[in-house]
């Protein structure tokens, strides 16, 4: 019988460990490491054999049109082959061995296999080229069971008994730090508990606080039925939004209320500089413990018949994870201003536009951009939020609609490079910018329909709003402020206000350069 899916949400909550606990925790996270590579090499295997069969190759020269003939003879294979998520759950059984039961129950063994067979199977459809085992160095830091009956799972005292809670694994109990005052963790332990996950994170150091002698630090995340607690200062607003998302800028372009183009992630300010002396450290000590791994030039040697061995110092892996811990205090900054830019869209409006984009095709183009802002992960909180909210976030596809391309005014399209940041056309439409007509554009296109329904009013009030947006930001750049160059703004045009002293710098441009000159205060004489 399938399950009914209900709606589920996150709550997670740091553990406390003692030394005991803390090592016997390591032990459980290596057990599955070593069973979740022998799961991930099974399904190798079994995919490898499968596609050796020449039916593959027939069912792959089937016509995509025939729909049937092809998930019948690519089932058929699968079937013979036993490339399934449930014929993994029969391998894990046996894969299962006497020292890692010990660690690892049957429930556990059957999520690791789902795991596995979903990397896989990815290879399979085409979505990735090739699955990554997990090494004793990096190690595995999540499991989770399927259930929170037996095995792994969250068990919460009555009030009377001390309203504590903890996780039982095994026959250990870990307690959870619950902060009853907040409103958020209230609310989701009043939920029911579908199962748990237990997590390990890198500390910057063994002695950071709630570590352990290793540098990690443990927590549960509770997978809960039901919808997250709504804070009363995120309001839910009536109004339908068409959005323009770029590497480095959002426009974001109300039907009826004010405009807005801001830099995507404005606040994210990562350290370059003591990043690039981390990685110069690796670097350095990495050479020192492996000479033989280098040549004569400082070239890393070719791989010949041996394998190459790598040994790492014990000031190698404080280094490295001083360096992980800035790249997840990024990450976490990055999601809060996610979710602050979702709160703030949604209080306008929770009917959404947008044009389906390829990151992938992101990354490429744009590969420290992406890497900085991640709007794929944006576009999909906004997608979670927004139907959380029982709103719609509707994605067009860029090749149909072409709105970047189209002028409203006479129904024409005409390419522009991207350097073309201004959108101008011989029927009056314009001068506006590119990203804010295109998110108006995207805010008036119906469902179903590749051309906006625009009326003369609709534009008119319209214009304004898009100029009130990019007054802001002209603004901005008059005060000194730096912007995105894809807003359309020359940097020329940002000037530093004038100082109050008697003689100060004023920034010109000469001959292509930046240049101050000093000027005295009254100083009129003319050549």
């Amino acid at each position: 019988m399938k399950k009914s899916k209900t709606s589920t949400f996150l709550l997670e909550l740091p553990l406390v460990v003692d030394s005991g606990q803390a090592k016997r925790l390591r032990a459980h996270f290596e057990a599955a490491r070593c069973l979740y590579n022998a799961l991930l090499d099974e399904a190798l295997k079994r995919l490898h054999q499968m596609r050796s069969d020449p039916r593959w190759q027939i069912a792959r020269t089937l016509p995509k049109t025939q729909k049937q003939e092809r998930r019948e003879a690519f089932t058929q294979l699968r079937q013979q082959y036993s490339f399934s998520e449930y014929a993994l759950h029969s391998f894990a059984k046996h894969a299962n061995c006497t020292w890692i039961a010990d660690h690892i129950d049957a429930m556990m063994a059957q999520t690791l296999a789902t795991r596995a067979y979903q990397a896989v199977n990815r290879i399979c459809l085409g979505k990735a080229k090739r699955v990554r085992f997990k090494s004793k160095g990096r190690g595995l830091d999540s499991v989770e069971n399927k259930q929170n009956k037996s095995g792994l799972r969250f068990l919460l005292q009555r009030p009377e008994e001390g309203n504590e809670g903890y996780v039982l694994w095994n026959k250990d109990h870990l307690s959870a730090l619950i902060d009853w005052n907040d409103p958020v963790v209230k609310h989701g332990l009043g939920q029911r508990v579908k199962y748990a996950r237990v997590l390990r994170r890198k500390a910057s150091s063994p002695r950071a606080q709630g570590a352990d002698c290793e540098g990690d630090r443990y927590f549960v995340q509770l997978i809960l039925e039901g919808i997250p607690y709504k804070k009363s200062k995120h309001m839910v607003g009536t109004d339908t939004i068409g959005l323009d998302l770029g590497p480095s800028t959002v426009a974001f372009v109300p039907r009826e209320q004010e405009a807005q183009l801001v830099p995507f992630c404005e606040d994210l300010k990562p350290d370059i500089r003591a990043k690039r002396r981390l990685e110069r450290k690796l670097d350095r000590q990495r050479r020192a413990n492996n000479p033989q791994n280098y040549d004569e030039k400082g070239r890393i040697k070719k791989r010949g018949t041996h394998r190459r061995t790598w040994h790492n110092s014990k000031g190698y892996l404080a280094t490295r994870r001083r360096l992980a811990y800035q790249e997840r205090k990024l990450a976490a900054h990055r999601k809060s201003l996610h979710g602050r830019l979702v709160h703030q869209i949604i209080s306008i409006g929770h009917h959404i536009h947008t044009e389906k984009i390829s990151y992938k095709g992101w990354q490429k183009r744009y590969g420290k951009s992406v890497a900085l802002h991640a709007p794929g992960m944006f576009i999909r909180m906004l997608g979670r939020t927004v139907a959380s909210t029982g709103g719609t976030l509707h994605e067009v596809s860029t090749q149909k609609t072409k709105l970047s391309q189209y002028c409203h005014g006479c129904g024409k399209y005409e390419k522009k490079p991207l350097s073309q940041r201004w959108h101008r056309c011989t029927c009056g439409i314009g001068p506006v910018q590119r990203d804010l007509y295109s998110a108006f554009l995207i805010a008036h296109l119906e469902t179903e329909t590749t051309i906006p329904s625009i009326a003369h009013d609709a534009w008119e009030g319209a214009e304004l709003r898009l100029r009130a947006a990019m007054e802001v930001l002209h603004q901005r750049a008059k005060e000194g402020q730096t912007l995105p160059g894809s807003v359309g703004i020359s940097r020329a045009g940002a000037r530093l206000p004038k100082s109050l002293a008697n003689t100060h710098l004023e920034l010109v441009y000469r001959r292509g350069r930046l240049e101050a000159l000093r000027q005295e205060q009254g100083h009129t004489a003319t050549r």
